[in-house]
């Protein structure tokens, strides 16, 4: 156990080190709450980060490397909260890969290392979380789930199933903690530009050989009737509300934060 002020609350986000999960993660420092981070990164480039997190916001921040795809992976980042901090309020369960192709062409090894990081790390994460914070009466789990947890894409066979799957989980814990001062809930964000959306761009513009900028243009306009991206900034402010004692009655609810692309 820290001489951590006891007083001051603590959020693991998962794959924290870049791209969405940073952004949340910035934002929940920037209000007060100390940080597991969990991500990709070496040993240099945890301690930068984290080091950064104290700078920036006067918060404490600590890193944990654990594979997320195994259970004992995730066993080790909910520890990793509990042992350094000796709580842990709010759980953003946001790692996750991708991979596109048709069903019958779809890797049976990606699908199943989708499958195990997009959905059940966040089912063995919330699972290890719950008790402590039905202990203490309070708890705010946020899934980052996506709006393909609430329509289809071709070729996105495993990554559209457990999304899907990550809001049928939050709906499951949403009703099984009611009550009890824990809540749960999935955002579900369309485009936002992260290093994966990029790399989409950029394949794209090499296929059909035009620039990047007209790519993006190209890709938003498909879906995104606002015809911008959201940024992981405003996700990481809904994320601070449905941390905040405003969101305590919101709960089971899967939040598109997508431009308007679900409202077609």
């Amino acid at each position: 156990m820290s001489s951590h002020n006891p007083n001051t609350p603590v959020a693991v986000v998962t794959g924290s080190t870049s791209g969405i999960g940073l952004g949340i993660a910035r934002k929940l420092a920037e209000h007060g709450h100390a940080l597991v981070l969990n991500g990709l990164s070496t040993p240099m480039e945890a301690d930068a980060l984290c080091t950064q997190f104290m700078t920036d916001f006067g918060v404490e921040a600590v890193f944990s490397g654990a594979d997320l795809r195994k259970p004992e992976g995730v066993a080790e980042l909910i520890d990793t909260a509990t042992m350094r901090f000796g709580r842990l309020d709010v759980l953003v369960n946001n790692a996750g890969i991708q991979h596109t192709a048709p069903v019958q062409e779809f890797p049976v090894e990606k699908w199943d290392a989708i499958l195990a990081l997009n959905l059940s790390a966040a089912f063995h994460a919330i699972r290890l979380a719950l008790p402590g914070m039905l202990d203490r009466g309070f708890g705010r789990i946020v899934n980052i789930a996506s709006v393909h947890g609430l329509v289809g894409s071709a070729h996105k066979a495993a990554y559209v199933a457990a999304k899907h799957g990550i809001v049928g989980l939050s709906k499951v814990v949403a009703l099984e903690t009611a009550g009890l001062g824990v809540t749960c809930n999935a955002v579900c964000p369309g485009w936002v530009l992260t290093p994966l959306v990029e790399k989409q761009i950029a394949d794209r513009a090499a296929v059909e050989g035009i620039g990047i900028e007209q790519a993006g243009r190209e890709l938003l306009e498909e879906k995104q009737p606002s015809g911008q991206f959201v940024t992981p900034e405003q996700l990481g402010e809904l994320v601070v509300f449905l941390a905040s004692g405003a969101a305590a009655q919101l709960t089971g609810q899967a939040l598109a934060v997508d431009g308007g692309w679900t409202a077609r």
